[in-house]
């Protein structure tokens, strides 16, 4: 069970307050207390969603409280604790006594007792990021913040906490500013190296800078993605499918803003008024079979499209992993100003 007074605010605190609680915490919730009792919980969704509604961190975080949160009581055995998470879609359930006193808390990873996986990740963050204008002209894109922390380190994060301990950044533009700023990753509990590109290498050009040969199917992800994916769970969709490689995809739904004409030789057939399309698109993660890296041409620039293109013509299979957690792509200024909620 985790240290829960990392995990805690008081109930008249602050959006920013709350940020600050689930930064300090699992990153999962906040729990919201008045004195010592629960009054329920606040997660990091229902925060992002306040503010890409307009309100500003210094709102009282009331409003987003989920006072009707699950519990459980001291005492509740591991397998009574799993079934409500699993039943219920959540990662986290605080432990209270009869009067709402907070005692503890039940954590996932805990509960499962997270192993350690032999995969190592991949992290491309050497780009320019010029369709951000002058906020990168000192700064890399992936080390630009959201929620005041940078988006990179959310990754590195998020990646560590699905087991994962090796972790490789692939560099080139302000490489040093990353460096510094991370160094060799013991600060957040992973084993962190660098594969420093001369020139632009695309968004899969860096695998072939690899020191070694993986022997474990390999996480590939862009480094400017804000993102809860569960990269566990597309690490064992991928050996269950026996798949060459896996993209994440993610729902994109598009609305026409004008009526829509079907017509045949000119005959009207039928009319739509604002039809919805909805495609799955590439979010930019990829589990690639290590045997796929060899073929990653040596210092060229090339896209990691190119690579499950081929395993495509080669019959190959390529399984697709739906991300239904958070996913926002930062790479243009509107994506980013509606990661932190501005703009709106």
């Amino acid at each position: 069970m985790d240290t829960v007074f990392r995990h805690t605010v008081a109930r008249d605190a602050t959006l920013r307050d709350a940020l600050v609680a689930l930064e300090r915490g699992s990153g999962e919730l906040a729990l919201v207390l008045d004195q010592t009792r629960l009054v329920g919980v606040l997660t990091d969704g229902a925060v992002r969603r306040a503010l890409l509604d307009g309100h500003g961190l210094d709102a009282k975080l009331a409003p987003w409280i989920n006072e009707r949160c699950v519990t459980v009581a001291p005492g509740a055995d591991r397998a009574t604790v799993l079934e409500l998470m699993r039943t219920r879609k959540i990662r986290a359930v605080p432990v209270v006594e009869e009067d709402r006193t907070l005692v503890g808390l039940h954590l996932l990873q805990e509960v499962l007792g997270l192993p350690k996986r032999e995969s190592w990740a991949v992290v491309m963050c050497g780009g320019r990021g010029a369709r951000l204008g002058p906020l990168t002209d000192a700064i890399p894109k992936p080390m630009l913040t959201v929620a005041g922390r940078p988006i990179l380190e959310r990754i590195v994060l998020l990646l560590a906490g699905q087991g994962i301990e090796r972790i490789y950044l692939a560099v080139h533009y302000l490489a040093n500013v990353i460096e510094q700023h991370f160094g060799d990753g013991s600060q957040l509990g992973v084993d962190l190296r660098y594969l420093r590109e001369v020139k632009p290498l695309g968004t899969g050009g860096a695998l072939s800078l690899l020191p070694e040969a993986p022997t474990a199917p390999l996480v590939v992800m862009n480094g400017d993605l804000v993102t809860q994916a569960r990269i566990g769970e597309m690490l064992d969709c991928h050996a269950n499918t026996q798949a060459k490689a896996t993209i994440g995809v993610r729902r994109y739904k598009h609305v026409v803003p004008f009526g829509c004409v079907d017509v045949d030789d000119g005959r009207v057939l039928r009319m739509e008024e604002k039809p919805a399309l909805t495609k799955l698109v590439n979010t930019g993660v990829y589990v690639l079979d290590p045997a796929l890296v060899a073929r990653v041409p040596r210092d060229t620039e090339f896209g990691l499209p190119s690579l499950l293109d081929q395993c495509l013509a080669r019959g190959e299979r390529v399984q697709s992993f739906e991300i239904v957690d958070d996913w926002i792509d930062v790479g243009q200024r509107d994506r980013l100003l509606h990661a932190r909620g501005e703009g709106m």
